[in-house]
C-alpha cells in the first residue's frame, strides 16, 4: 500500500526554521519523483519545490528559492524539505506527492504531474 506520511511541521516565529519529512512506503522512492505542495487559507494549492528521479535534481518556487532545501534518503525511504528564514507568508498545509505513473522522470511544481498524496502538515509562522 502506497503511504506518504508529512511531519515536522509546527508553530515558527518569523526568521526561524523547520524541517518537513515526508515519509514513504509501499514503492521505491528511488524510480519516483516527489513534490512539495502547501496551500494556505483561502488559496490554491502551490508546488514549492520537487526532487527528480532521473539524476536528482531539484527546482523551487520564486518564493522560496534560496531559503528551501529538498532533499531524500533514499536508504530511509524520506524526502525532507528545510526550510530556512522562513515568513509569515509560509504559513500554509505542506503536503507531499508522487508521482508514481513514470519512473526516471523530471519532476515539475504542478498538481497534475503527481498522482499520490500526503495528508499534510502544518506550518505556522507568526511572532
Amino acid at each position: 500500500q502506497v503511504q506518504l506520511v508529512e511531519s515536522g511541521g509546527g508553530l515558527v516565529q518569523p526568521g526561524g526554521s523547520l524541517r518537513l519529512s515526508c515519509a514513504t512506503s509501499g514503492f521505491n522512492l528511488d524510480y519516483y519523483a516527489i513534490g512539495w505542495f502547501r496551500q494556505a487559507p483561502g488559496k490554491e494549492r502551490e508546488g514549492v519545490s520537487c526532487i527528480s528521479s532521473t539524476d536528482g535534481s531539484t527546482y523551487f518556487d520564486h518564493s522560496v528559492k534560496g531559503r528551501f532545501t529538498i532533499s531524500k534518503d533514499n536508504a530511509k525511504n524520506t524526502v525532507y524539505l528545510q526550510m530556512d528564514n522562513l515568513k509569515p507568508d509560509d504559513t500554509a498545509v505542506y503536503y507531499c506527492a508522487a508521482d508514481l505513473r513514470v519512473v526516471f522522470k523530471s519532476c515539475n511544481l504542478f498538481q497534475w504531474g503527481y498522482d499520490s498524496w500526503g495528508q499534510g502538515t502544518q506550518v505556522t509562522v507568526s511572532s
